[in-house]
Formats: structure tokens, C-alpha cells, sequence
């Protein structure tokens, strides 16, 4: 019993018992056809929402008010500017890639001159440079037909028994950033800043030199979110990255990062991603309306974190 309350003790454990529960739902209304399928599915488009989790874990880590909100824009014109850097060409995947990689760098560090530059809290900033990179986006990548190499698009969407490779790379990528996150100074920096940005400061850790790093990581991974996401979807659009402005939040905080700062969840942010797809599917198999799947869906949300969030806001 000690051990099961130890456990259930952990914010990150109930993301993937909510996630089990709705695919319980999902399969017992379908009489468990199609289980695999929905797993699998699962697996597939939460990759993304882990990918991008992460970054806006490391931001949300920082203390309160650091957010990215320029994510969706960012997402979207690295989609182009990879598909557009490929030309469809096999040969150029590794090129298109480090593209992508470089116009989220440089999202990343436009945020940060933002913030620094003008002092504005990130949310403005992000928001604002959103914006501008939108702007960008459209006049780049409107009308934008080329598709993805078929090396590339094979690999976004190839499958090892049933599991995604991108599932597995992601797997261990996650596993790294844990790793970077309590066992390095950068990630034991982000901690302590997101803890007490003075103390930090006090205690010699070179809180602006972190901040921009955060950033910039959070974009670079959004570039290549928007890059990986063009390959699944065989296609790069404007809108790709829409969904990922709230996605990327609510799998941060439904997985049990704090939005005080100061303490983060890598675990957790698969286990929300995996919850939220699946609860998608679970209120598609049933059938719900648009509307009435969105309110649902909030409401759920809100049920997850206010069971999960033992945890008050403590500075």
C-alpha cells in the first residue's frame, strides 16, 4: 500500500492513468476491435506533441510568466522551409533538416531579444513574435505544394511491430532531456532559476546566458517538429503547427511540471500527450459533436490537472 500511495504521489503517474482510462473507455465501446490500430495511432501523433512539450517544458521550468506562444507560427514555416530546402530530393533530407533546425534557432532567438532587449514579459514577446513569423510564413510558404522526399516521408511514417520509429527516437530523446535536466548544470540551472531567479543569480549561475539557451531550444525543437510533421502529413501548410499552441501547454502541465517554476516532469509529458490524443479518439468514437467535444475536452482537462495538482503554487 506504502508503495502504491508513493507512487500515486508522483504528478506525472495520473497522465497515463487518465490516458489508460479513456483507451479503456475507447475499447470497451468498440468491443476491443481495433485496439492495436488506436494504440498505434496513438503513438503516431503524440510524438509531436512530446516534441514540443519539452521545450515548453524546459521555458515553463524557468518560473512564472515564461511561456512560448510563438510555437505554431514556428512550426509552420520551418514545415515550409524544410519541404521547399528538400525539393522532394532524398539527397537533401539532411539539409531540409538542418533548415528547419536553423529557423527554429532563429525564432528561438528573436524571442529571447524580445524579452531582453525591450524587457517585456516572454508571453508578449512570443506572442508578438508570432506575429511577425506568421507574416513571414504566409508570404513564404502560401500555395507551397512540394512534398517531402519519399525517404523522408517514409520515415516519418514507418513502423516497427506496430510502434512508430519516431515513437522510439522521441523515447530516447526524452530519456536525454531527463537526463540534461537533473544531471547537468544547464538543466540543474533551469531548476534553480525556475526555484529563485535571485538566488540563482546569487549563487553564480548566469541566469540570462540560461534563459537564452531555454529559448532557443524550445524553438530549435519546434523547427524540427515542423519539419518531422510536414513528413508525416506528406505535405507542409501555413496551419500545420496551429493545434501545438495549447497542446504544447497542456501537456506540460497535465504531465506535472509546475507552472510556478522550478520543478519539471519529462515522464509526464508522455503521459499527457498519449492522454489527449487518446481522449480525442475516444469522444470521435463516440460520436460527439465538434462543439460539445471541445467543452468535454476542457473539462476533462481540468478534472486531470485539479487531481494531479496536489501541488500549490509556492515561491
Amino acid at each position: 500500500m506504502n508503495r502504491v500511495a508513493a507512487l500515486l504521489a508522483k504528478p506525472w503517474i495520473w497522465s497515463f492513468l487518465g490516458a489508460v482510462i479513456v483507451f479503456v473507455a475507447t475499447i470497451s465501446f468498440t468491443g476491443g476491435v481495433g485496439a492495436g490500430g488506436i494504440l498505434t495511432a496513438a503513438l503516431s501523433l503524440a510524438i509531436f506533441s512530446v516534441i514540443v512539450g519539452v521545450g515548453q517544458m524546459f521555458v515553463i521550468t524557468l518560473g512564472p510568466g515564461n511561456v512560448d506562444l510563438s510555437l505554431p507560427a514556428n512550426i509552420g514555416l520551418a514545415s515550409a522551409v524544410a519541404m521547399k530546402t528538400m525539393g522532394g530530393n532524398d539527397s537533401m533530407i539532411f539539409v531540409g533538416l538542418l533548415a528547419a533546425l536553423g529557423t527554429g534557432i532563429a525564432v528561438g532567438t528573436a524571442n529571447y531579444a524580445l524579452i531582453r532587449a525591450l524587457r517585456i514579459p516572454p508571453i508578449i514577446a512570443t506572442l508578438s513574435s508570432s506575429f511577425i513569423i506568421l507574416s513571414i510564413d504566409i508570404s513564404y510558404g502560401r500555395g507551397l505544394q512540394i512534398k517531402p522526399p519519399p525517404g523522408f516521408a517514409d520515415f516519418a511514417n514507418i513502423q516497427i511491430l506496430g510502434i512508430p520509429i519516431l515513437a522510439i527516437v522521441t523515447l530516447l530523446f526524452t530519456i536525454l532531456a531527463g537526463i540534461a535536466l537533473q544531471r547537468t548544470l544547464y538543466g540543474r540551472s533551469v531548476l534553480a532559476i525556475g526555484q529563485n531567479m535571485r538566488a540563482a543569480w546569487l549563487a553564480g549561475i548566469r541566469v540570462e546566458r540560461v534563459r537564452f539557451f531555454t529559448y532557443v531550444l524550445s524553438g530549435a525543437l519546434g523547427g524540427i517538429n515542423g519539419a518531422l510533421l510536414a513528413g508525416y502529413f506528406r505535405g507542409a501548410s501555413v496551419d500545420i503547427g496551429n493545434e501545438y499552441l495549447l497542446t504544447s501547454i497542456a501537456v506540460v502541465v497535465i504531465g506535472g511540471t509546475s507552472v510556478a517554476g522550478g520543478k519539471a516532469n519529462v515522464p509526464g509529458v508522455w503521459g499527457a500527450a498519449l492522454f489527449l490524443v487518446l481522449l480525442l479518439t475516444m469522444l470521435n468514437t463516440f460520436g460527439v459533436s465538434p462543439g460539445i467535444r471541445l467543452v468535454l475536452t476542457g473539462l476533462i482537462i481540468v478534472g486531470v490537472i485539479t487531481v494531479a495538482g496536489g501541488q500549490k503554487v509556492t515561491r
